[in-house]
């Protein structure tokens, strides 16, 4: 009579280790918390890209690309502690960027994403022009140049995950994890 009742115990317990088994390893993931610039930001002048991360982090590729596909990026990343810093090129003209990152967190997950900005250059120089030149090129130009700033925001970072959801494989393991207690405390004895 107990071997029924220990046997789907051990079951129980199995399901329970399986569904938070997969959870355990997503909690060692770091995450981007800041950059600079900041995502869809409109800066001025662009003298570096730094990314800032929930942990210390490491192997990191920092690509800040035009929207005429030229990188603007110089030398390597320098890694101090959760901070990764890049120097750009300068000057760097006004127009929309990407900065592409990829990282490796501390349990050896490769983290990546894109940060989308705009650099509107100095103001009082972009004034002068458009009052220079009223309905010339430079001012017909910059409502198109504004409008699909929006367009690289759709293509959002994800922080890197994908796949299946966590909750997913915890209801498979448990059902999993039933059945084989079920299997194991119904079967004929000899």
């Amino acid at each position: 009579m107990k071997t029924p009742f220990l046997a789907a115990f051990a079951a129980l317990v199995a399901a329970l280790l399986l569904c938070v088994a997969p959870a355990l390893p997503a909690e060692a993931h770091t995450s981007l918390k800041s950059s600079d610039p900041q995502k869809n930001a409109q800066v001025k002048a662009l003298q570096k890209v730094t990314l800032e991360f929930a942990d210390s982090v490491q192997f990191p590729v920092v690509v800040v690309r035009g929207e005429d596909g030229k990188s603007y990026e110089k030398g390597e990343p320098v890694v101090d502690g959760p901070k990764v810093t890049e120097a750009v090129t300068e000057p760097v003209p006004p127009g929309r960027y990407t900065i592409a990152w990829r990282v490796v967190s501390p349990d050896g997950h490769p983290l990546e994403g894109e940060i989308p900005f705009t650099v509107v250059g100095d103001q009082s120089v972009g004034a002068a022009t458009s009052a220079a030149a009223p309905g010339g090129p430079p001012a017909a130009s910059a409502p198109a140049a504004a409008a699909p700033v929006t367009a690289p925001a759709a293509q959002a970072d994800d922080g890197g995950q994908g796949g299946v959801p966590g909750w997913i494989w915890a209801v498979i393991f448990g059902i999993a994890g039933i059945g084989i207690g079920m299997f194991l405390s119904l079967r004929k004895k000899p």
